[in-house]
């Protein structure tokens, strides 16, 4: 299996990143329909996704110099999705994408800095690194915190959105970037082969530390982090609830460009055996049970997870174990977010409201 670094051509990076996903992570519909044209004409994704990100980012500035905050908040917002999905096109940790992540970051910290209350940038250490995140808190007192991650490529602060959703119903977030996902990997050199449910559980010690963000704590795991949260909360009793979105219980490395390369740069090897064995080492084992509360979710269409490859986590789990299914649903659902998103808050804050000391 020959593994390289090259920039994919527009349509490969178009169907690994479709519309309903940027629309997800915060794209604005105008950006998609540019980013389409910018690409159809020969424009690189990650310069036509930049340039896109460098218009909102003046608009936000100057914004934010007039006092006009809702604004600039929306324009950083902007900015930073456009952001995101430039740093996509690179899977392996070149100069470009580690520029085009910086400069995510940079936005998201901008537009963080702007709310009420203000983002709060988490460092925190582990094993011999550092694992980062940002912490999203509701305007009144917290009920819980859900923290929130990826899997392979959608890391931290894309969940934005859902973030915000949970916020909104009196419920704290952390947005996490755990091992191999982002400034984890290239700033903290925290990569795949780590202990992957202490790492998460370094974030749950974090939140469960800070008593205004409630005694309850969730995992809400979207693509393969699914099956981290799975895990995690498998390992750790102080997890309150979980929810596993679109993730297999035993990953494989597909047959797909774009996922064997991003599997190879989170573990730091172009060795596909040695993927395929820390997958191994990564999957819910067969003594592993999930106390909490589960919602798994899964996509009808889904063309990478199958109904069987998250059947084992409903088996893992006790009374308190719901999938539910949107039968036209995309890969994480991302064709339904809205739909999805809310009643995954719904359900977060219905089962964190309940968790006592």
């Amino acid at each position: 299996m020959k593994i390289t670094d090259t920039l994919a051509p527009a349509d490969a990076l178009w169907r690994a990143m479709p519309p309903t996903r940027m629309l997800d992570c915060g794209m604005i519909y105008a950006d998609v329909l540019a980013l389409r044209q910018a690409t159809d004409a020969g424009t690189s994704w990650d310069d036509a996704a930049k340039d896109l990100a460098t218009a909102h980012l003046a608009r936000a500035d100057a914004a934010r110099t007039a006092g006009h905050t809702i604004t600039a908040i929306e324009a950083y917002r902007a900015a930073a999705a456009d952001l995101l999905f430039a740093q996509m096109a690179h899977d392996f940790d070149t100069p470009r994408k580690i520029e085009l992540y910086t400069r995510f970051t940079s936005a998201i910290a901008a537009a963080g800095a702007l709310r009420t209350p203000a983002w709060e940038r988490v460092e925190l250490p582990f094993a011999s690194g550092r694992l980062f995140g940002w912490l999203v808190r509701p305007a009144g007192p917290a009920t819980g915190t859900v923290i929130i991650f990826g899997g392979q490529s959608g890391w931290g602060a894309a969940y934005q959105r859902q973030a915000e959703a949970l916020a909104a119903r009196g419920v704290a977030a952390l947005l996490a970037e755990g091992p191999g996902q982002g400034e984890a990997r290239w700033r903290g050199g925290v990569m795949l082969d780590a202990d992957v449910r202490a790492a998460y559980s370094t974030f749950v010690s974090h939140v469960r530390d800070r008593t205004a963000l409630g005694s309850g704590v969730g995992l809400w795991g979207n693509s393969l982090g699914g099956l981290y949260a799975a895990t995690t909360a498998a390992s750790d009793p102080r997890v309150s609830a979980v929810c596993v979105n679109g993730a297999p219980a035993r990953p494989r490395l597909l047959d797909f460009r774009t996922f064997v390369q991003q599997a190879a740069a989170m573990l730091g090897t172009t060795d596909p055996d040695e993927i395929q064995r820390n997958f191994d080492r990564l999957a819910l084992a067969p003594t592993d049970r999930i106390t909490c509360p589960l919602l798994v979710l899964h996509g009808g269409q889904d063309p990478i997870i199958t109904l069987a490859d998250q059947q084992p986590f409903l088996d893992a789990a006790g009374d308190d174990a719901t999938m539910h299914t949107w039968d036209d649903g995309e890969h994480t659902i991302y064709n339904h977010a809205d739909e999805r998103t809310a009643f995954v808050a719904d359900w977060f804050a219905d089962r964190l409201a309940r968790t006592k000391e």
